[in-house]
């Protein structure tokens, strides 16, 4: 059975309402993603991320959910955690993925990787992603 906040999330990314989404992160949520090697680590950057990312993808939909048990990447405790399938089209390239989710004890996300095929994708994502961020100022531009 998925997590009430999985479920939450879903619905929220869904509907692209980007307000709603910062009270289902804790203050120091880790996002690792398929186009950066260290995480975004904090709500506020990984609120920003949010924005650029629901501003890239087009026709975004959740296709499935997983729920279990997995250990966390920052300290390797077991979390209750989440996996929601997704697809969605960046630059005219169809990207499948998941959205990894784990949970903190008050339900919130304390953690959140994403994974997304095939590799052309990963590089069509990286390039949106890295131009969106530069545009928010959430990153230094190319010189």
């Amino acid at each position: 059975m998925t997590h009430p906040t999985a479920a939450r999330f879903r619905t929220i990314v869904e509907q692209g309402d980007l307000d709603a989404l910062a009270e289902l992160f804790t203050p120091d949520v880790r996002l690792y993603s398929p186009v950066k090697f260290t995480p975004f680590e904090g709500r506020p950057m990984v609120l920003a991320l949010f924005g650029v990312l629901l501003r890239t993808f087009k026709d975004f939909r959740y296709v499935g959910a997983y729920a279990g048990q997995a250990q966390t990447s920052a300290d390797g405790t077991e979390a209750e955690s989440d996996v929601l399938l997704f697809r969605t089209t960046v630059n005219g390239k169809e990207i499948h993925g998941i959205d990894l989710l784990h949970f903190d004890e008050d339900g919130r996300i304390k953690e959140f990787t994403v994974m997304v095929r095939p590799q052309s994708a990963v590089q069509t994502l990286g390039q949106a992603v890295y131009e969106g961020l530069v545009a928010e100022g959430l990153v230094p531009a190319p010189q």
